[in-house]
């Protein structure tokens, strides 16, 4: 039995979110959601993940799982919300999961922004080992660790579908980057053998999309390529590109990228699963910004 798929594309963040459903049920999973961030008021807001629950209620689908491919440090997650919106609407919690190795990547960021540890427990219901399998519906989903962008990455297979996160682009933007902590450019490649030695009809479902914006080959934002697709066209993964010059690409490329415009806000919010931090001010949440200033300046 083959999912329904619905994938919704968040312009902002360039981020593709899926709704994955069991057609005889209607039982369904959201895989990562997002949550609104508008940087020139620093507020929040919940028009993304409005969507994706007026999508719900629209296709009458019941939400048993909402997934985090990692932990994302381009936007915020949306996943607290919907499981908080879902519940209050009268729906039965739906289960936030990821992989177990976000444990790595919460004690880091936990250290770097001082989040007392009382806020990162319980903030998943689930965390997945390598290759769980799990049930929407009558569908039968599998957790495919794929570390290399972040130690926690993971996909999640279902019959010829895989969600890979941030793992592989499509073909004309590439794969990941390796330079957040924990990444690794040379696990990352062995993470992309597993995807590229899958069948050659398996549509590999993307985290982002950002379509070259130039006239000659601008596009439409595009949501999987096939296997084939990627092995045949891939600027960084084709035939031809060894594990070495990959590795020496990728590591260069890292080198020169600027982190991500929302990665502080981010992470504090997503190592909680979606939570804001417990500290507020004036009814508003507190967050930290880290800002590079000379050693002279800094007074502790």
């Amino acid at each position: 039995m083959n999912p329904i798929i619905h994938p919704v594309f968040e312009p902002k963040t360039r981020s593709w979110q899926y709704i994955v459903a069991c057609p005889k049920t209607k039982d369904c999973a959201i895989i990562d959601p997002v949550l609104d961030f508008d940087l020139l008021h620093f507020a929040v807001n919940t028009e993304a993940a409005d969507f994706l629950i007026s999508t719900v209620r629209n296709e009458g689908y019941n939400v048993t799982h909402i997934l985090e491919t990692h932990i994302h440090a381009d936007h915020l997650s949306a996943a607290y919300y919907i499981q908080s919106t879902l519940w209050t609407q009268g729906q039965q919690h739906a289960l936030s999961c990821i992989g177990e190795n976000v444990t790595i990547v919460q004690r880091y960021f936990a250290n770097r922004y001082n989040i007392p540890e009382r806020e990162l427990q319980n903030c998943f219901d689930h965390l997945f080992h390598p290759d769980e399998t799990f049930q929407v519906g009558e569908l039968t989903m599998t957790f495919m660790d794929l570390p290399g962008h972040t130690p926690d990455h993971g996909g999640y297979k279902i019959e010829s579908n895989v969600f890979v996160g941030d793992t592989v682009f499509n073909p004309d933007v590439g794969s990941g980057r390796c330079d957040f902590p924990g990444g690794d450019a040379k696990i990352l490649w062995q993470s992309l053998q597993r995807l590229l030695s899958l069948p050659p009809e398996t549509r590999l479902y993307v985290g982002h999309d950002y379509p070259p914006n130039d006239e000659a080959s601008a596009r439409d934002p595009v949501s999987c390529m096939t296997v084939q697709e990627q092995n045949d066209m891939n600027k960084h993964l084709k035939h031809g590109v060894s594990k070495e010059d990959f590795i020496e690409y990728r590591t260069r490329r890292d080198h020169d990228i600027p982190e991500p415009e929302l990665i502080h806000q981010a992470m504090q919010v997503n190592v909680r699963g979606g939570k804001m931090p417990g500290k507020s001010h004036n009814g508003k949440a507190l967050m930290q910004v880290l800002v590079n200033v000379p050693k002279v300046l800094l007074t502790g």
